[in-house]
């Protein structure tokens, strides 16, 4: 029944979007939750860029900013993030337009973490001296990423399924994969079907994992 998937490396393929993901995931955490320092920072110039950086990137399509990672980081500007070989290249140039798309969202989420953080909590803490990153950092932010599980599962989640664009430069994901097998093979149905329910895999448990994690770890007000 599933002689068509001989001689495809179907696992290997999910591996590459499995390491995509979290790759991806790390570096837009990181860089989202920098944005969001910087949106409720009280310096105007961080607040600017911090504002214009999410406004711009996510209204650009992620194939756009994908692909320029490529022809324009690599092509133009020789940007090759220290990779000789080309396919890992591409592989982390990937992960580099995936984490800047999915920081914008990630951003937004804690931003509306921070928000949910009543604002007695900062006065106090200026008031015993602490300044604004210590404040952000030590107050603001712990209680803020709990408010937040649950939206910021929804952004991992669709983080899981964007990795099928890095096919676009070559990344030999799944989606990447598929495309060849529909070309190659006559279960275009089928082939559908498996890449499918792989993905289901990959983020069904993540998403009941998160849901779970946000339940249990609720600020109580």
């Amino acid at each position: 029944m599933f002689d068509f998937l001989q001689g495809y490396d179907v696992l290997g393929a999910f591996w590459t979007t499995v390491k995509l993901t979290v790759f991806s995931a790390v570096g837009s955490l990181v860089w989202g939750t920098l944005l969001a320092a910087m949106r409720v920072s009280p310096v105007p110039l961080m607040r600017g860029f911090g504002t214009a950086y999410v406004n711009i990137v996510r209204n650009i399509p992620l194939t756009v900013i994908i692909i320029f990672t490529s022809l324009g980081l690599a092509d133009i500007f020789g940007v090759t993030l220290g990779a000789s070989d080309f396919k890992v290249q591409g592989f982390r140039l990937a992960i580099l337009g995936l984490s800047a798309y999915t920081a914008a969202f990630v951003c937004e989420a804690i931003r509306s973490g921070i928000n949910t953080v009543p604002v007695g909590q900062a006065e106090a803490a200026r008031a015993i001296g602490l300044n604004f990153s210590q404040t952000l950092r030590l107050i603001v932010l712990p209680q803020a990423f709990r408010a937040v599980i649950g939206p910021l599962a929804n952004v991992m989640i669709a983080l899981t399924k964007n990795t099928t664009v890095a096919a676009a430069i070559s990344v030999a994901e799944a989606a990447a994969l598929m495309k060849t097998m529909i070309e190659n093979e006559a279960q275009t149905l089928a082939i559908g079907a498996v890449f499918a329910f792989g993905f289901v895999v990959l983020t069904l448990p993540t998403g009941l994992f998160l849901g779970w994690l946000a339940k249990r770890l609720a600020v109580k007000r």
